[in-house]
């Protein structure tokens, strides 16, 4: 058996596990009406590569809202098909020198847009802050380009991703309540996370986080210019503020925000 087809395994594998994991804190699926469906242009990424690990963090209560966030009623990843065709190129790149992708967030609806949006306008909200954004100050997350009332996520073709290091080794479960140390200190201090080491945590709302921020150095430099290279060789474009953040051009649907939930029986089918 080859290297790649070894690697190719181990993470169908992990991945398979961590979807098992997740799964159990996804929201429940019920609805009163019938919801939306995504359109045939939309697939869930497992489909095309299911190598790549999913840590979908909005289905659960480790992220800067603390709560899992409306629209998130399973965790897996869906985008349009031509960006999921482009990340499992990236990714068969990362196998061959010994790293996988790993994402955080994919398509969002515009009802978890909204959802951030009301997060935000809560003041007295500040549960998540010591970790995601400790030195901003909650009323300035608008001004500052925190936080919109419209995401390129929800046109389907933006991701928020990271690169591990194989073999992909477990990260232990966020419990809520615990204590919070700031999504910018060393990485042996701050949450755990199976990522190479970005400089930051994903979500944070710092300026370190900005992919060329001169105080990032070494290591962490050169493993933001390790995914924003690999990424960028598929047509991905990142964003200059947010490590993590790359939209796939040309977009399929520039200029349409979708609401369709998170869930597989929006893209049962395709």
């Amino acid at each position: 058996m080859t290297g790649l087809a070894s690697a190719f395994r181990t993470l169908v594998a992990t991945a398979a596990a961590l979807f098992a994991v997740t799964a159990v804190t996804a929201a429940p699926a019920a609805q009163a009406e019938p919801e939306p469906k995504a359109p045939k242009e939309f697939v869930a990424l497992r489909s095309v590569d299911p190598t790549i690990v999913q840590e979908m963090r909005y289905t659960t209560r480790h992220n800067f809202v603390g709560e899992p966030v409306d629209g998130y009623r399973q965790p897996l990843c869906i985008v349009t098909r031509p960006a999921a065709q482009a990340l499992h190129r990236a990714q068969l790149t990362l196998l061959r020198q010994g790293y996988s992708l790993k994402v955080y967030d994919c398509y969002r609806p515009q009802r978890a847009v909204d959802h951030f949006v009301r997060w935000a306008k809560d003041l007295d909200d500040a549960a998540m802050k010591e970790e995601f954004y400790p030195q901003v100050d909650k009323s300035r997350l608008f001004a500052d380009g925190y936080i919109a009332e419209k995401s390129g996520h929800s046109r389907g073709s933006t991701v928020d991703l990271t690169v591990v290091k194989l073999p992909v080794l477990p990260t232990r479960p966020y419990v809520p309540g615990e204590s919070l140390v700031p999504c910018f200190a060393p990485k042996s201090e701050r949450f755990p996370d199976n990522s190479v080491d970005m400089g930051t945590g994903f979500d944070c709302f710092d300026t370190l986080s900005h992919t060329d921020d001169p105080r990032i150095q070494g290591e962490q430099r050169a493993n933001r210019a390790l995914l924003k290279g690999t990424l960028g060789a598929e047509g991905f474009v990142n964003l200059p503020e947010e490590w993590w953040h790359f939209t796939f051009k040309p977009e399929p649907f520039p200029d349409t925000f979708f609401d369709f939930p998170v869930a597989r029986r929006s893209v049962a089918g395709h």
